[in-house]
C-alpha cells in the first residue's frame, strides 16, 4: 500500500513529460523499509510504504536511461546533484558504483532493508549496485559476489 497510490497511465505520462522538460528538477525517494508484521495488518490498517532505496536507480535507468528517454547525465543530476544543490548537503562525503551492463530481476529477498514491499518485483532491471563509500568508508560492498 503506497500514499499516494500508484496514478493513471496520463499521470505517470505527465510525471516523465516533467522530467523531460524541466518541470520537475529533482528524483527522491521515500524510503519506507517496513517489517512483514507492518504490511500484514490488511489493506486498511497496514503501514504506508515501499522499498525505494534499493530499486530507484535501477528502475528509473532501465525505465528512462536505456530508452532513451533521458540520459544518463540527466538522471545521475536528479537523483544526485539536484538533491545536493538543493539542500546544502556536502559533496565531497561518498559515492557508489554501479555495474550498468549488469542485468537481474528484482528479488525482495535480495534486499539489505527489512522492507520487502516492493510494486517492482521480479522486474527486469538494468544497473546493480557494486559498493556504496560514505565518508571514506566502504559501507556496501558487492563486488565478488555478482550472480
Amino acid at each position: 500500500k503506497m500514499n499516494p497510490p500508484l496514478r493513471s497511465a496520463s499521470d505517470r505520462d505527465s510525471l516523465v513529460e516533467g522530467l523531460i522538460d524541466g518541470t520537475i528538477d529533482m528524483i527522491a525517494t521515500d524510503h519506507a523499509p517496513h517489517s512483514d508484521e507492518e504490511k500484514g495488518r490488511g489493506l486498511e490498517k497496514s503501514a504506508m510504504g515501499v522499498v525505494g532505496l534499493e530499486t530507484a536507480f535501477p528502475v528509473l535507468y532501465t525505465k528512462l536511461v536505456k530508452t532513451g528517454v533521458i540520459t544518463l547525465e540527466r538522471l545521475v543530476y536528479l537523483m544526485s546533484e539536484a538533491p545536493r544543490t538543493r539542500f546544502n548537503i556536502d559533496t565531497d562525503v561518498g559515492f557508489t558504483v554501479f555495474d550498468l551492463d549488469a542485468c537481474y530481476d528484482i528479488d525482495p529477498n535480495e534486499f539489505k532493508t527489512k522492507g520487502r514491499a516492493t510494486p517492482f518485483e521480479n522486474m527486469t532491471v538494468y544497473g546493480k549496485c557494486l559498493m556504496t563509500v560514505y565518508d571514506g568508508k566502504m559501507v556496501y560492498n558487492a563486488i565478488g559476489q555478482e550472480k
